[in-house]
């Protein structure tokens, strides 16, 4: 399995444009199954394909606070990505053995996760469909998308993030709140650095690459992206750009 570390950050079209590249070009066999942490620079939103926006996030809030949003090709819900206080993951691969049925394909990929946390001294539970949690607060989501037989699943990790702006910016509704016990976004998320007091962000990307490299039963190789890569990725970043696509629900 090929990682690529592209942790000193883009801004979030690039960065959504370069994960829909990397699937394009694992659908096309133009690179191997391929594991990229990153992080959003600067802070960002995204959303999912599904949602609608105005229900989705504070647009109020976030043209007045210079905060970037964009929408995904991927499923799930909004998501404050800072760029100080979370690692993003992104995987390309087939949709092979387990992976085949989606639900337990999100078991397994999220394992890694589970497994970065706990290496870390946290307990760590994947919660169907697609998050993390830490003594119950969701501490990671994750969405994906599959097109052709080939999966593009990515997702986050807070380890600092910013709580309170995360809340001014997402909207939830409160009958999804209220499901999980809870009556705010804030009571329903924790990062890393609540709980354990300090994060040493070397040790949990090592973490990380590991969770995937052991869920995945894959030897690990470094790479970076290139030119064919980045050259993809430019063709397809002003549709993320685009208020068409922004707005397209």
């Amino acid at each position: 399995m090929r990682v690529i570390l592209d942790l000193e950050g883009r801004d979030v079209y690039w960065q959504m444009a370069i994960d829909e590249a990397l699937l394009h070009l694992r659908i096309n066999g133009r690179v191997d199954n391929t594991l990229r942490l990153y992080r959003f620079k600067p802070s960002a939103v995204t959303i999912g394909y599904f949602q609608r926006i105005r229900d989705s996030v504070n647009i109020d809030y976030l043209n007045a606070s210079g905060i970037d949003y964009t929408r995904r090709i991927t499923g799930g819900g909004s998501v404050y990505h800072d760029s100080g206080g979370e690692i993003t993951y992104s995987i390309v691969l087939p949709a092979e053995g387990a992976l085949v049925d989606i639900l337990e394909s999100y078991r397994v990929l999220c394992g890694a996760l589970v497994y970065a946390l706990r290496k870390i001294g946290l307990q760590a539970e994947f919660v169907p469909i697609n998050d993390v949690v830490v003594y119950g607060r969701k501490i990671s989501g994750s969405a994906q998308t599959r097109r052709l037989g080939y999966i593009l699943q990515h997702g986050t990790l807070m380890y600092a993030t910013d709580l309170d702006t995360l809340e001014k910016a997402l909207v939830a509704p409160r009958e999804k709140l209220m499901s999980k016990g809870v009556r705010s976004i804030r009571e329903r998320v924790v990062t890393i650095k609540e709980v354990l007091g300090s994060v040493d962000v070397d040790q949990l990307v090592k973490s990380l690459i590991e969770g995937f490299s052991r869920a995945l039963n894959a030897e690990v190789y470094y790479d970076e992206l290139s030119s064919e890569e980045i050259r993809v990725a430019s063709e397809i970043v002003s549709k993320y750009r685009s208020h068409e696509w922004i707005y397209r629900r």
